[in-house]
């Protein structure tokens, strides 16, 4: 029983590594905020998509840009079912950056 929950466990950490990546959430002329998920042990500030992140502001503003603010958002949780019967609710966590256009 041990090897299934082992099995289970790292096809869970498998779809949370396929989970949504850095997304432009809202955006205006002057700016926008982007939205990317991280793992609570790994931080916010060393997740890969950050550089995503980042990326999206700077094209967003062809060139440079000023962060506001940024900070924990609302996360979600999803079910998955690793093993049929079985049902597993991963929490994510979403870090959220406020950005203006130079």
């Amino acid at each position: 029983m041990k090897i299934w929950s082992t099995l289970a466990a790292l096809f869970a950490l498998a779809l949370v590594g396929c989970g949504e990546g850095a997304k432009l959430l809202q955006e205006n002329e002057e700016g926008g905020v982007v939205v990317y998920p991280f793992q609570g042990e790994q931080g916010p500030m060393l997740s890969s998509f950050r550089t995503d992140a980042l990326a999206l502001m700077k094209e967003k503003c062809g060139g440079s840009y000023t962060i506001v603010r940024e900070g924990e958002t609302k996360g979600r949780a999803r079910t998955v079912s690793p093993i049929e019967g079985a049902q597993e609710i991963i929490q994510e966590r979403r870090w959220g950056i406020q950005f203006q256009c130079r």
